[in-house]
């Protein structure tokens, strides 16, 4: 398949688009390149690309496709709420909007990828599969659910939208993130030698790797058309339920010579919830492979072999950080254009 992969830049996107290149699909992304140079050890191989904004994608950039994989977004928490009127700008106007230029030059499938965090404030040790209450809490996992909804009006016999609501997502990309948590943690308990979580360290996280997303996306994209059409699908796997305090323990273990401090400091976190994902494995037989222990391990030792720096951990490769340097530079906008 011809796929146009926004986002392709970003951390997911730089693991996504060597994967979907394996399958045999003809991979073209569309990045604004605000995390273009993010990048820790060698450079991912490029592909041929737009270099566009998002709200700026026009009719010739979907023309020609037969499926876009929607990636590109303001993502994760902080980061959204650093403007919450650009964040509805760019993850939900320009996402529905790059659906229907989509829709309207006949390509036929539309993977979305949305967030298991619009369950927020589900609280309580149940597992949520895909029918249960939406419960955002942030302008971020808000914009995902008002997506998921525009997108499912613009389905269509000839136009189908899917919903893939992943995980947190942790471990290795050549374009690194160090502000979710697994990554984040590892980053601390390498360079400082202190695991500290300022929570409760109660919260439930369910948690997915990188690759493993990518996978999830390669089989939606090809799964019949009514195995996938106007449906979510929680992007993970059960065993990765994990507590924020069980998470931070998996790091200590990892990290020989690093301790462990849970301060409670700014108590409870809403954000609590245990995701079911039998669906994703029913119907596109997928099964998320990596644990947390093992995305731990593999980010020690990547972070040990190309050299991970404190000043790239708290600048470069956390994201609220590097578009404050970057607006600081003159190379970002105030509405983040570059």
């Amino acid at each position: 398949m011809r796929v146009l992969l926004t986002g392709h830049q970003g951390y997911l996107g730089s693991v996504m688009a060597p994967v979907l290149a394996e399958a045999g699909h003809q991979v073209v992304g569309l990045d604004s390149g605000l995390f273009a140079d993010c990048v820790l050890g060698p450079e991912p191989e490029p592909v041929e690309a737009h270099a566009v904004d998002l709200r700026d994608a026009g009719p010739e950039h979907v023309a020609g496709f037969d499926a876009v994989i929607h990636l590109a977004a303001l993502s994760n928490d902080p980061l959204g709420a650093l403007a919450p009127d650009l964040t509805y700008d760019i993850n939900h106007h320009a996402s529905v909007r790059l659906a229907r230029l989509a829709r309207d030059a006949g390509v036929r499938r539309f993977l979305y990828a949305s967030t298991c965090s619009v369950y927020g404030a589900s609280g309580g040790a149940d597992l949520l599969d895909e029918e249960a209450p939406l419960r955002p809490v942030t302008p971020y996992a808000e914009s995902k659910v008002r997506v998921e909804d525009d997108l499912t009006a613009l389905a269509d016999d000839d136009f189908t939208p899917v919903f893939l609501r992943n995980a947190t997502a942790f471990g290795f990309s050549p374009r690194l993130r160090a502000d979710i948590v697994l990554n984040n943690l590892v980053g601390h308990a390498h360079l400082t030698g202190e695991v500290r979580v300022l929570s409760d360290g109660t919260p439930w996280r369910p948690l997915v790797h990188a690759r493993d997303i990518a996978d999830a996306f390669a089989a939606a994209l090809t799964a019949p058309r009514e195995a996938v059409h106007a449906t979510a699908f929680n992007v993970g796997t059960e065993a990765n339920n994990v507590t924020v305090a069980e998470i931070a323990a998996e790091v200590v273990a990892a990290v020989p010579g690093s301790t462990l401090t849970i301060t409670g400091e700014t108590g409870a976190d809403p954000r609590s919830y245990r995701v079911d994902f039998s669906r994703i494995r029913s119907a596109l037989g997928h099964e998320a492979r990596w644990t947390v222990k093992a995305g731990a391990v593999e980010l020690i030792d990547a972070y040990r072999e190309h050299g991970l720096t404190r000043h790239d951990f708290d600048r470069r490769f956390t994201r609220l950080a590097r578009l404050a340097d970057r607006r600081e530079a003159g190379t970002v906008d105030a509405t983040l254009r570059p």
